[in-house]
């Protein structure tokens, strides 16, 4: 499995707060079977704010670290971005980064709504050669109450990330209603931990996958875990299937 999404990286965000803690949740995810971490701490506006080369630094560190706790996980840089206009100029000023430097975005957005100016952002966004991710799509309370529109977002290019935590209630039973509703219509492409902490995701991971082997063929389910993820990583295009309009 590799890891879409995650707050491993230390002293960055709510994520782990120093690198003990970092590496304990590595050690973790490397007994759930994790082979890659994408890191993706938060950046937002006015709030997490530490740039692409601090992030790098932070890296090596985990990565000396790693090699020392002969820890067999390969990372990778990205961030989390909350949505916002200005986020072409946030890319191309290397504030945030990419997904492993692909033309893949991972972004948050409001959770109660909406968010403002959406669809222009993601026009910019596709404009200019990138592909956006919406994290955890299941958590949002505008797409509790309507998830057609993932369905025609998917339709304008957009892909998503959902927490594997959803699929076992983690974030309540409105998320896992809506997670096994999206992943049953074909509207999930990637699977993330979200993970913040030590002794909170990684040890659940095998029961969620489970949970999600009864609800996806196997094949869909390598592809969500895994092979979607591989393309990314190496900046191809995914074939991602037809989605099911959710009546």
């Amino acid at each position: 499995m590799i890891d879409f999404h995650n707050h491993i990286i230390f002293d960055v965000d709510d994520g782990a707060q120093d690198i003990e803690q970092s590496i304990k949740m590595l050690k973790e995810a490397q007994e759930a079977g994790i082979t890659d971490v994408i890191l993706t701490p938060h950046y937002m506006e006015e709030y997490y704010e530490v740039g692409t080369k601090a992030i790098a630094k932070r890296m090596e560190i985990i990565n000396q670290e790693i090699e020392k706790n002969n820890i067999n996980i390969k990372l990778h840089q990205s961030n989390e971005v909350y949505i916002t206009s200005n986020i072409i100029n946030l890319l191309k000023n290397e504030r945030v980064s990419t997904v492993a430097g692909s033309k893949y975005v991972l972004m948050e957005t409001p959770m109660l709504q909406v968010p403002m100016n959406f669809r222009q952002i993601i026009y910019d966004l596709k404009s200019n050669g990138y592909i956006p991710v919406i994290a955890h799509p299941e958590r949002y309370e505008y797409i509790q109450k309507n998830p057609q529109i993932v369905y025609d977002l998917i339709q304008d290019g957009v892909l998503f990330q959902a927490n594997i935590g959803s699929i076992i209630g983690i974030y309540g039973n409105d998320a896992k209603k809506t997670v096994k509703k999206l992943l049953k219509h074909k509207m999930v492409h990637f699977i993330g931990t979200d993970t913040h902490r030590p002794d909170s995701i990684y040890p659940k991971v095998e029961k969620a996958l489970k949970k999600l082997s009864k609800i996806v063929p196997e094949d869909e389910l390598e592809k969500i875990i895994c092979e979607n993820a591989k393309c990314v990583l190496e900046n191809k295009d995914i074939d991602i299937p037809e989605p099911i309009e959710i009546k």
